[in-house]
């Protein structure tokens, strides 16, 4: 009986012994079943994001070139009327005035040196030239003053209000970019190593380990503000240049017409690596930019609310057709 009583009550030792273990080790293995049930869901979600492949160097647009002496292309509708301006009018208008004074010049040289003019004329006044070269530079200046006067109109109108909004961020010596219709955090855009760019096939101290990402044919309002001191946000193919002043929020509108990537820098000194802030804008159809939102975590506006409603609408329950009477 002693012999039964001892293995009884060490059996019910051993119980809760056993007990007191699954107790104390469920929550253990609860919290790893959790979390490889986390890593599967995180693998399933990065799974149906697609990855996002930027484009490589046959893809360059805007850039400087050795021995140009025109402005860069333009791929934008303000700056394709800005080249328009600068090409078909002060060009001509530039050449023009230099070719009269220069005739000028030479026909005073030549017609009133004192070889040829050993008397020189007393003649102090003459109306009919003053009225001409009174009148001449007037005109000049009203046919530059007009499309002038418009084309900075148009380059400071206020964006539409379906523009996609986008924060840039000056700092020394690099740039911020930021989504918030999008849900996108910051981005920091810094040069890429020379080396590591050419050997990619890309130019030296122009291209940037992360670019400013735009979508084609959609008007975008770049809100640029300094984060110490004032740089200024240039990219000279997409007509595109405003200072980025510290505690001041200065707005302009960019559209990108092509798909590509178009080159800019700093253009205000901002300190020692002033020349190693480098801007790369790369403008992808819309297709491409929502693949590339959502490989950043973010999504397009109105695609939450719109799951939403798709989900309220499967869940609402039918409504049964009264009988007819």
């Amino acid at each position: 009986m002693k012999f039964g009583e001892n293995a009884l009550k060490r059996l019910h030792i051993l119980t809760i012994l056993a007990a007191a273990l699954t107790f104390f080790a469920a929550p253990g293995a609860a919290l790893a079943q959790d979390a490889e049930s986390v890593d599967a869901v995180a693998e399933e979600v990065a799974a149906e994001v697609p990855a996002y492949e930027y484009y490589g160097p046959d893809m360059i647009k805007g850039q400087p070139v050795d021995g140009a002496i025109n402005i860069q292309p333009q791929y934008s509708p303000i700056g394709q009327e800005g080249a328009w301006m600068h090409n078909g009018i002060l060009m001509y208008t530039m050449f023009g005035i230099s070719l009269l004074i220069l005739g000028l010049l030479l026909f005073v040289m030549i017609r009133f040196n004192k070889r040829a003019n050993p008397v020189p004329s007393k003649t102090s006044h003459n109306t009919l030239l003053e009225v001409i070269w009174t009148g001449i530079p007037i005109v000049i200046l009203l046919v530059i003053a007009v499309p002038s006067i418009a084309l900075i109109s148009k380059q400071y109108a206020s964006p539409p209000e379906d523009a996609v909004t986008i924060k840039v961020k000056g700092y020394q010596w690099y740039w911020g970019y930021e989504y918030p219709d999008h849900g996108v955090g910051e981005i920091i855009s810094n040069m890429m190593p020379q080396d590591e760019a050419r050997a990619a096939g890309f130019p030296a101290q122009l291209e940037v380990d992360n670019r400013l990402v735009v979508p084609v044919g959609v008007p975008i309002r770049l809100q640029i503000i300094g984060a110490d001191v004032i740089h200024s946000f240039a990219v000279p193919s997409l007509w595109t240049k405003l200072d980025a002043v510290p505690g001041q929020i200065n707005e302009t509108t960019m559209q990108v017409d092509e798909p590509g990537i178009y080159y800019g820098q700093c253009s205000e000194l901002c300190g020692a690596r002033h020349g190693y802030m480098p801007i790369a804008v790369e403008a992808v159809p819309m297709e491409r930019f929502e693949q590339w939102v959502a490989a950043q975590g973010g999504s397009m506006p109105g695609a939450e609310e719109a799951v939403a409603e798709e989900a309220v609408a499967e869940e609402a329950p039918v409504a049964e057709e009264a009988p007819v009477a």
